[in-house]
């Protein structure tokens, strides 16, 4: 894996099609030129399944002819530039007028955008990431109990992208991401039980061990061994394992999104400056973490965001917004723009739910008897009404205590509740893009036998 991005070649492809797009009639233009690289190997039961290789450079060019837009994504050299840009003027001339479509104002574009220490030039051979999936893989199945392999991974990838627009902005930033993996299976016929584990970076020298990977995920899957059903019951305090509250702070990052309070799908739409979160609880979106897993130096309209309290104390203080979604809201841009192909959409960046003020086994303690969480299935949750019904798998709690392992349970509620009823732990874990501690939630719905 090469580790040479030219930046000033992709600036100049990317100035070179808002020129021609200018010059085919566009008052305005940006255009976005990305380039890959990436390299990955499974394992399953001690041999090599698979080796990948992708390379790709794709560019994306977004043109304005008064109110109306058109873009257009295709490979460098696929195709003429000037057929590409001649093209979405065409299209944007004939497609309906968009009120809100805009390029960012120039006085938000970033002007001394800072290096982020996002790109680790580490080459990884392909053998070496061969060796660390074995390595995981063998940890894994060297805990008593495992009986079998779902299979292990490594991965090595770079990533460059340049953003040019035709009022001035002109800026690019490279970023690595290593990873491994690895999922087993415990017991045997219809008792098997799988889980999992895995670590991403984006330095290669931070992840965690091949072996403790693997450790983790025998271990936990062992764990998992001769679960049983427990009682329906209401008002049943439920703890979330780190990595579920992730998801559960993603709900949050979603009912707090622009986009879907410019569509009305957020159950939170109205809540601006109100409470939607216990007291004393934070979070936060901070897109300038040095090595954040989701740091940029500026989003893909060219500003610049800087850390924010999105709710503070419980009140709710901000929307993730790029220009055209606070444009719609009547408000102004916060640089959380994600530029998908045609499209700039809001986006967190580092989520974090602020951790509380004790650990998880005194979390345990406090909660006494109720139900701890460790995996989730399926999607049901309502975004518009926050009604939330999920499978779930975990362990049941007594007296303070993990007692045994559940599964085949539902758990239901309000996610306006949820977010009233949340006490955090301190555990946090800052290698992720949404952060989250261990978390306990009071008065939800279980559905057992």
């Amino acid at each position: 894996m090469s580790s040479e991005i030219d930046s000033a070649a992709l600036l100049s492809q990317a100035s070179q099609l808002i020129d021609l797009a200018l010059a085919a009639g566009a008052d305005k233009a940006d255009a976005v030129v990305v380039r890959s690289r990436s390299r990955s190997v499974s394992v399953r039961l001690g041999k090599v399944e698979a080796t990948e290789a992708s390379e790709s450079d794709d560019f994306a060019l977004r043109v304005f002819v008064g109110n109306r837009v058109a873009s257009i994504s295709a490979t460098p050299g696929a195709t003429d530039a000037r057929i590409i840009a001649e093209r979405a003027v065409a299209m944007a001339k004939v497609s309906p007028e968009d009120p809100f479509a805009c390029l960012a104002d120039e006085a938000d574009l970033s002007s001394n955008y800072p290096d982020l220490d996002l790109f680790d030039p580490t080459e990884i051979p392909t053998d070496a990431l061969a060796e660390a999936a074995l390595a995981a893989e063998a940890a894994a199945m060297a805990i008593p109990g495992v009986a079998n392999s779902s299979g292990a991974g490594a991965s090595a990838g770079m990533g460059g992208m340049v953003l040019a627009t035709s009022h001035g902005f002109a800026g690019s930033y490279m970023g690595s991401r290593f990873g491994r993996s690895v999922s087993v299976i415990a017991g045997e016929g219809t008792k098997m039980e799988r889980d999992y584990d895995f670590d991403s970076r984006l330095y290669f020298a931070d992840l965690d061990s091949p072996e403790e990977i693997g450790r983790r995920a025998g271990e936990r899957t062992v764990k998992r061994l001769n679960p049983r059903q427990v009682d329906t019951g209401r008002n049943v305090t439920v703890v979330f394992d780190p990595r579920v509250a992730r998801g559960f702070v993603g709900h949050i990052a979603a009912a707090i999104n622009g986009a879907s309070v410019a569509r009305k799908t957020s159950f939170l739409r109205d809540k601006m400056g109100q409470q939607v979160l216990k007291s004393g609880l934070t979070i936060t979106d901070d897109p300038l973490i040095v090595r954040g897993p989701s740091s940029r130096p500026f989003d893909g309209e060219g500003v610049t965001g800087r850390k924010l309290a999105m709710i503070e104390d419980g009140v709710l203080r901000q929307w993730f917004l790029s220009t055209s979604t606070a444009r719609e809201l009547g408000l102004k841009t916060n640089g959380r723009g994600a530029r998908g192909g045609s499209y700039v959409n809001p986006t967190s960046t580092n989520l974090m739910l602020e951790p509380g003020s004790i650990d998880p086994e005194a979390l345990i303690r406090q909660v006494g008897t109720g139900f701890y969480v460790t995996e989730l299935i399926g999607q049901g949750v309502n975004m518009i009404t926050g009604e939330y019904s999920r499978g779930a798998t975990g362990f049941w709690m007594e007296n303070g205590e993990i007692a045994y392992p559940v599964s085949e349970v539902t758990i239901a509620s309000n996610l306006k509740d949820m977010f009233m009823r949340v006490t955090p732990a301190n555990d946090i874990d800052r290698s992720f893009s949404v952060v989250a501690p261990t978390i306990a939630i009071e008065g939800m719905t279980l559905a057992g036998r």
